[in-house]
């Protein structure tokens, strides 16, 4: 154990406890959950640097992980959506295209080297945002469509579909998932100094160099979070299957 790895620790420790501290003078309730979340983030950064260190010495493996990471991201936004099987085929295939097409631009056009070591982590980034993303778009859909569900029933009874009468919510629920994004993107070297520029910064590489990679980051994001939040807002189940036959019985 080096140096900087003990100063580190030491750090995490102290921050970790100043941030129990300050919850307790203010009388908040999560302290369980930040000392979960701390001790969860913990365990899974390392095992990530761990496989991650493996597959820049073996990169035919990257795009497993990539396909992995992909699965629990569309895992992890339908859980949050609320959705059935059809609709996590849905945000997966949202995730899919939005993360897809940002990378192959990139790619493509030589901005970053092919290599694992340049394509992996902006991959992972790109797959990231997109499932922030899905869930919003989809959560937005669903609760537009909940506080105007008299408009909704009425598209059913002219006789759409549950999803052809959500595509009319779509466009607002698209939108509406987007605005972090675009918070980000505006207020980026003015009120924040992102990650990516921060973590090359740190890493020694010219503020030139981390302004580049950021602004391909920040705009990487806003491809991938458009194609996913349309197409996630347009196909989606408007309604949460377990609830719709209520919803529909609660109104006749």
């Amino acid at each position: 154990m080096n140096e900087q790895m003990v100063r580190t620790g030491l750090a995490l420790v102290l921050l970790l406890a100043a941030a129990f501290g300050a919850m307790v003078y203010g009388g908040l309730h999560y302290r369980k959950e930040m000392l979960v979340a701390a001790a969860r983030a913990l365990v899974q950064l390392i095992a990530v640097a761990l496989v991650i260190a493996w597959i820049f010495t073996h990169p035919q493996w990257a795009f497993l992980y990539l396909a992995v990471m992909l699965g629990a991201a569309a895992y992890t936004a339908n859980r949050r959506i609320g959705g059935d099987g059809r609709d996590r085929l849905v945000v997966l295939l949202a995730i899919a295209l939005g993360a897809s097409a940002t990378v192959l631009i990139v790619a493509v056009t030589g901005a970053l080297t092919f290599s694992a070591q340049s394509l992996l982590p902006f991959t992972a980034q790109m797959i990231g945002g997109a499932m922030t993303t899905a869930s919003l778009a989809g959560l937005r859909l669903r609760d537009d469509v909940k506080d105007q569900f008299p408009v909704f029933e009425g598209y059913v009874a002219l006789g759409a579909t549950y999803r052809q009468a959500g595509r009319e919510f779509a466009h607002r629920a698209a939108e509406k998932s987007l605005f972090p994004t675009m918070d980000q993107t505006k207020s980026a070297g003015l009120v924040t100094l992102p990650g990516a520029f921060v973590g090359m910064l740190l890493g020694g590489a010219s503020p030139v160099l981390a302004a580049q990679i950021q602004l391909l980051v920040l705009i990487g994001l806003m491809l991938v979070q458009t194609i996913t939040a349309i197409v996630t807002s347009r196909l989606i189940s408007p309604l949460d299957p377990h609830l719709a036959a209520e919803q529909v019985a609660g109104t006749s």
